[in-house]
């Protein structure tokens, strides 16, 4: 069974109603991204942080997985998948995909700020004074800017060892994951898609590059009736 990898970002989730900081100047629902979504930003106010993240947890749950997400999850019928996204929700759970690598952690997960291997799922709240199983903070399970992105090597291996890419509603300008495509074997095809396309360096060195300037929920079902009838 073929494998397939796709690379997931903002735009995909922004079509079931999620906010994107990078459509609105640098601010996320009013924020200076560098206040809610920077380790800078926990050091100085924990509060707004925490409120935060309880105010997108809150928002997630009113919000529900779009066609491209179900497409990712039917190609599962003829392909193996691995979805590796920038996003935090979990919308491609919801979706129906089984094998997601979420690079910049998970919104319904939190950790303790000492011992990074305690993780909790969490759907509820988070406030000041609420500790792990050994007494410490806990604060959101999310890979803020300046800090170590720990799922990239496991990314990394996934793209590897690709027969076909995926890319879908990501700028292509964040790194490290926009450095991904990059690992994929010389001749995998790539598709790229997504309403305003930037090929930075890695897509540009692509041999079998195909762009799609489509929103998600309209380019990935037609990559899907594409790559369903290639396996027929």
């Amino acid at each position: 069974m073929k494998k397939i990898v796709v690379l997931t970002g903002a735009g995909i989730s922004a079509e079931s109603g999620i906010k994107t900081f990078r459509d609105s100047g640098g601010l996320w629902e009013e924020h200076d991204v560098m206040d809610v979504a920077s380790i800078d930003g926990w050091h100085r106010n924990k509060e707004l942080v925490l409120n935060f993240y309880n105010e997108r947890r809150k928002q997630l749950a009113t919000v529900v997985p779009n066609a491209a997400h179900k497409a990712l999850a039917e190609l599962e019928t003829a392909y193996e998948v691995i979805i590796v996204t920038q996003n935090v929700d979990d919308l491609h759970e919801r979706g129906g995909s089984t094998n997601i690598i979420h690079l910049h952690g998970e919104l319904k997960k939190v950790r303790s700020v000492v011992h990074d291997q305690l993780i909790y799922d969490r759907d509820k709240d988070i406030q000041l004074g609420d500790t792990c199983e050994k007494g410490t903070q806990l604060r959101p399970h999310i890979v803020w800017f300046g800090e170590a992105v720990p799922m990239l090597e496991q990314a990394a291996i996934a793209v590897s060892e690709a027969d076909i890419i995926l890319v879908v509603g990501t700028s292509m300008q964040v790194y490290p994951a926009a450095s991904l495509v990059g690992y994929a074997p010389p001749f995998c095809p790539v598709y790229y898609i997504d309403p305003y396309p930037t090929i930075n360096y890695e897509l540009g060195s692509r041999k079998n590059l195909t762009i799609m300037e489509e929103k998600a929920t309209v380019g990935v079902p037609k990559v899907l009736e594409e790559l369903m009838k290639n396996e027929k």
